[in-house]
């Protein structure tokens, strides 16, 4: 197993008033040579927004877009007539293709909003716009993996332009939870949204401990299992590592 490790204290950040953000991969005006992304994902950015602000319309083009929601309410609209609250155990997804025009606001005028941006790059260039969502329920499948994204919309997941998984989970303290990489050419990328864990691969092998934000990227394995010192919440992302 090979693996890197993604410190929160070493994501970069921009501080804009109505927005702080942190970049655990290169972004904006954050550039770091060995942090261009891992695999296909190429960005992972955890933003908070303050009330009654957002980012106003903008474009992107070739690029798979999700919003996973922390706290808070995030207004969309695009050019695609959509016009929607994303909140909670939802999450957002956005297929770029050819080109989509779209604005992102936090809902409240006195709560800041929190969510994760995530963009992957696609398997297919120049496909048609395309925009969904859809509510999971993280506290009824406690301690399992919940598939939000798929390649093939498998257990009710949503799909992307990539041969991509996306799962989240609550976790209990002491509990233990495998995650089995699908493809040998994929990776896992990790980051704890709360709690305490580390991994262990089929060798016995350990990894950092992951506290709050942090995350770990492996590849070169088949399995790995997840230890949790802590309730925790996880989010996992499988990409093709090229």
């Amino acid at each position: 197993m090979q693996s890197i490790f993604y410190s929160a204290e070493s994501r970069g950040s921009a501080h804009h008033g109505w927005l702080q953000s942190f970049y655990t991969f290169s972004f904006a005006g954050y550039f770091n040579p060995n942090r261009m992304g891992f695999g296909t994902l190429r960005v992972l950015n955890d933003d908070v927004i303050a009330p009654s602000s957002g980012f106003g319309t903008h474009g992107h083009q070739d690029m798979e877009i999700i919003s996973v929601p922390i706290s808070g309410e995030l207004r969309h609209k695009d050019n695609m007539n959509n016009s929607y609250v994303v909140k909670g155990s939802e999450i957002q997804v956005m297929s770029a293709g050819t080109g989509v025009l779209h604005s992102e606001f936090n809902n409240s005028d006195s709560e800041n909003a929190h969510f994760l941006q995530i963009w992957i790059l696609p398997k297919v260039k120049g496909i048609s716009p395309k925009y969904d969502q859809k509510n999971f329920s993280l506290k009824d499948n406690r301690n399992d993996w919940v598939t939000m994204i798929s390649p093939d919309g498998s257990h009710g997941s949503l799909t992307i332009n990539q041969d991509a998984f996306l799962k989240r989970g609550l976790f209990e303290k002491s509990s233990t939870v495998e995650y089995e990489i699908s493809r040998k050419n994929h990776g896992l990328f990790l980051m704890n949204l709360s709690g305490q864990f580390f991994l262990k691969n089929h060798s016995g092998e350990e990894s950092e401990i992951l506290q709050s934000k942090d995350a770990l990227g492996v590849w070169d394995t088949s399995k790995i299992e997840l230890v949790f010192e802590e309730d925790s919440e996880v989010l996992a992302i499988e990409v093709p590592m090229y």
